[in-house]
């Protein structure tokens, strides 16, 4: 399993959400590029960047700072936030993101899904947010009555390769992830990789993932953890070897 460290923007600052709460954060640091660098430092490959202005918004508010990050870090960097049109998404894959991130969209146009999906392949992931099993939308802002697994298997079929599945009622609150969720969003998309976020506090959290045993649970999302320093990135690594 690979770890990545998350990098949160909100008004240029690099922060964490308590579940998604704009009126709920904790600011880590100012420069979020340099913090990309220090990921690197500490031994991250893969790094996940979400611009939550864009995500609110509709569209993304802090490409020039991505840009930055992606050039600091070196590595493979998924990008998430506001990205709802094909303009959106061709910026961040010309900035250097390894992958796009399409969240909303995925579920309110399918169509515009699997035309991006047929114009970049795997460079295009899913981000599916969900509370209680339902989908959230548009910044998890809106609840929708849209199951996460039925939206995760009709992803699978549009030939999307990646889906990260954050479990919005435990992330940023360090009380460990959804297991029995995270396991049925594993089956529901049998040919898709699986990232899990949210609520992974502990290298004891990332072992219990580990013990799942879901062939396609490819990695886990830190954030808050690693800022609050309750595990360090090395400890995390190798928990999830």
């Amino acid at each position: 399993m690979i770890i990545l460290p998350a990098i949160d923007i909100k008004d240029g600052k690099c922060v964490r959400l308590r579940q998604g709460r704009a009126d709920d954060v904790t600011v880590y640091g100012y420069d979020p590029a340099a913090q990309a660098e220090d990921w690197r430092e500490q031994g991250a490959s893969e790094l996940h960047v979400v611009d939550l202005d864009g995500a609110f918004d509709g569209e993304p508010r802090h490409v020039e700072t991505i840009k930055r990050i992606i050039k600091n870090f070196g590595g493979q960097v998924e990008v998430g936030g506001g990205l709802r049109t094909a303009d959106a998404v061709a910026e961040i894959l010309e900035a250097g993101a390894a992958r796009a991130i399409i969240g909303s969209a995925a579920l309110e146009d399918p169509a515009f899904l699997s035309r991006t999906v047929d114009l970049w392949g795997d460079r295009i992931a899913v981000g599916i947010d969900a509370r209680d099993g339902f989908v959230q939308t548009k910044g998890w802002v809106e609840t929708t009555r849209v199951k996460a697994v039925d939206l995760a298997a009709a992803v699978a079929k549009t030939g999307v390769k990646t889906i990260i599945y954050t479990d919005t009622a435990t992330d940023g609150m360090l009380g460990g992830p959804n297991l029995a969720q995270m396991a049925a969003i594993c089956d529901a998309a049998p040919t898709c990789q699986i990232t899990a976020s949210g609520g992974i506090s502990s290298t004891y959290d990332i072992q219990n993932l580990k013990a799942l045993e879901r062939s396609n649970l490819r990695a886990a999302i830190v954030g808050k953890a690693l800022y609050d320093g309750r595990a360090t990135l090395r400890e995390m690594n190798l928990a999830a070897l």
